[in-house]
């Protein structure tokens, strides 16, 4: 069966509330009109279909099941996901997956500036472009673009890999194109197979950490141990 909601005729909270404690398994949005929040923190196996646009932090903290937008989001789309996958068919505006955990973000259209901050683990695929300092301090996770990429991709970058099929306006501090070896290959046109958006690996470029920020380094152990530290 599927649930349906008109957030013209009731309100977010109501629409929320119901989506932590579902009855359905299939669960259909309309009239969204910019609203902020919209099926945050889900936490079941379920499937959301949200149809018009959105406002901040829509499918926030997403733990399980699936949502697919049909529309735009504002700031702060499926920020912390923990798992799961999220889908935009439209365009995201600043911090889309801004420090996920886990599960598939995937942005048919163009994503802002900072797409995937602090990713500690989630996938992000756009299929248009992204804008400057996406990937910024990105700690682990693959962040895919079709399109280009604006200024300082990857500034600050620790272990998220960047795979951009188009252009690159400049590279962020510490952040360097790395060879494309068989596993990233792999890994890359698995992501591309997931998100259904066409390319294949041989048309993209890597692009990693140079780890010259880091204030740690793996040679010092010995000499820690040494001290008993």
């Amino acid at each position: 069966m599927t649930t349906t909601f008109d957030l013209a005729e009731c309100t977010v909270r109501e629409l929320n509330a119901e989506l932590h404690r579902p009855r359905d398994a299939h669960y259909e949005v309309h009239n969204p009109r910019g609203a902020h929040a919209v099926a945050a923190g889900i936490d079941a196996d379920i499937d959301v279909e949200i149809h018009g646009s959105v406002g901040y932090y829509c499918a926030g903290m997403h733990q399980k099941g699936t949502i697919r937008l049909s529309g735009n989001a504002s700031t702060g789309f499926a920020e912390n996901i923990m798992s799961g996958t999220v889908r935009l068919t439209g365009n995201a505006t600043m911090s889309a997956g801004a420090t996920g955990c886990g599960g598939l973000l995937v942005i048919e259209g163009n994503a802002g500036a900072r797409c995937g901050i602090s990713m500690k683990g989630v996938d992000i695929v756009v299929g248009g472009n992204v804008g400057h300092m996406s990937g910024f301090m990105g700690q682990a996770g693959n962040l895919v673009v079709l399109g280009d990429a604006d200024h300082d991709l990857g500034d600050s970058l620790y272990e998220t890999r960047i795979f951009v099929r188009g252009s690159v306006a400049s590279l962020g501090a510490d952040c360097v194109e790395k060879e494309m070896r068989p596993e990233h290959v792999e890994v890359l046109n698995g992501l591309l197979d997931a998100a259904g958006l066409g390319g294949s690996a041989g048309e993209f470029r890597r692009y990693g950490s140079d780890r010259n920020l880091y204030t740690f380094h793996v040679d010092d152990i010995a000499a820690e141990q040494a001290k008993g530290v």
